[in-house]
């Protein structure tokens, strides 16, 4: 890693500072040849705020990212949101109100919304969790019960759930656990009859609702009770909450959250090349830091937090641009920029014309591997695309004529140059490519 921080007499200093370093690292992933996305993040256990994560899209990828191809949109699915389209609402039975239905084995969404021939969006979903609340002031960690609901065709965000209660770590609840804050068993659970705390991970039960239920009507819940759910259930008149929020993943196919946008939200895998937000006050006010303001006042620095993953940047580039012969790298970050292969090395004129060539192209500024090993011309071209040289420059037969072959590696072409132009055809190549790397 590349860690940096910086301190700032106030957020007018910091706003510059993440500034510049959301400048300088486009221009730094640029030049080493990477195709990224700036997109919104989750600043993790350090806290903070604006966090902006840097991406390269990749199967191989740890990080899922949802992006809109219309406006440009980009956020990782632990921030990530969008619009819903409308659900249509079950009709209610009866007189309307919340009625017991038996269900029995149905524990499962799909099996229950088969059952009462309904979408899962008309059902609510419980996740059951103990959350860690870091002790205050001298006082123990501690253990505080969460029920979790949504839709019953969303995932929880554990990293939102997180962020939304303020705890330190989830664990789902055991058995024993749920017969004590539920009174009924897994596949079961539901928000009627729940008394929720009144502020989130007291040692009442943390109901925790997705805003997605906000508004809905006649929906299906668990009953707390072996083989029973509830129906007509509507939130807000059949149950209460502790907080509402943004606890779900996106999916793919829901629509931009931008206004105004009609785009549609893809998810794709990513890899994390560098990460910047801003830290605020919290370490700084921690350690006691003060320093003197410009009218001589002492006051707390505020920070912000900036790292790059080198070694990422190295797989990133190869996850971007590799074929079935291996891969390539942009000069920038390559071991050399180009590798001159004599053919055949018993050959004394073809071994003096490479020494000379590599010589006049480490004169032109040009980080050169001379490859005159005894090998067949094959294995040193293979070797030379799995290292990832970008120019690959042939001394064959062809050289008493003045002319050698030149390998563009990235586009698996050749051409036949002369000597006497070579040198400055593959600076002039170079160039080029970096100039269309600072740009893009």
């Amino acid at each position: 890693m590349k860690d940096s921080y910086s301190f700032d007499i106030d957020k007018a200093g910091l706003d510059k500072s993440f500034d510049l370093h959301d400048a300088v690292y486009r221009r730094i992933f640029s030049r080493c040849g990477l195709k990224f996305v700036a997109v919104e993040a989750d600043s993790g256990s350090m806290g903070g705020s604006q966090s902006q994560e840097f991406m390269v899209y990749t199967d191989a990828g740890e990080d899922l990212i949802a992006s809109c191809p219309v406006c440009g949109y980009a956020a990782n699915l632990e921030k990530a949101t969008s619009q819903l389209d409308a659900v249509t609402e079950l009709e209610a039975t009866g007189d309307g109100s919340v009625e017991l239905i038996h269900t029995p084995g149905m524990g499962a969404i799909a099996d229950i919304a088969a059952f009462l021939k309904m979408s899962p969006a008309n059902d609510i979903k419980c996740v059951a969790y103990m959350a860690l609340k870091r002790g205050e002031a001298g006082k123990p960690d501690a253990w505080r019960p969460v029920a979790a609901f949504l839709r019953g065709d969303h995932q929880v965000n554990e990293t939102k759930l997180l962020g939304a209660l303020g705890a330190a770590e989830l664990r789902p609840m055991v058995g024993e656990e749920l017969a004590q804050f539920f009174s009924g068993p897994a596949g079961f659970l539901g928000p009627v009859g729940l008394k929720p705390a009144a502020k989130p991970l007291g040692e009442e039960l943390t109901v925790i609702v997705d805003s997605a239920l906000e508004g809905r009507k006649n929906m299906v819940a668990g009953a707390n009770k072996l083989d029973y759910h509830f129906r007509n259930v509507t939130p807000g008149r059949d149950f209460t909450w502790t907080l509402t929020a943004d606890i779900r993943s996106v999916n793919e196919g829901e629509a931009c959250p931008k206004d105004g946008c009609a785009g549609k939200l893809v998810v794709g895998k990513a890899v994390e090349i560098g990460h910047i937000f801003k830290l605020g006050y919290k370490y700084s006010e921690s350690m006691g830091a003060r320093v003197l303001d410009v009218n001589g006042k002492e006051v707390t620095p505020i920070m912000g937090s900036y790292g790059i993953g080198i070694e990422r940047i190295l797989t990133a580039a190869i996850e971007q641009s590799n074929d079935a012969n291996g891969f390539w790298l942009p000069a920038s970050i390559a071991p050399f920029t180009v590798v001159v292969t004599v053919t055949n090395v018993a050959d004394a004129a073809l071994r003096e014309t490479g020494e000379k060539v590599a010589a006049e192209l480490e004169a032109a500024g040009l980080d050169v591997l001379l490859d005159e090993r005894d090998e067949r011309a094959g294995v040193k071209f293979k070797d030379a695309d799995l290292v990832g040289i970008p120019y690959r420059i042939n001394v064959g037969k062809k050289a008493a004529g003045g002319v050698v072959e030149l390998v563009t590696r990235a586009k698996s072409a050749s051409e036949d140059v002369a000597l006497t132009d070579l040198v400055a055809l593959v600076k002039e190549r170079v160039e080029e490519e970096l100039l269309l790397e600072e740009s893009c």
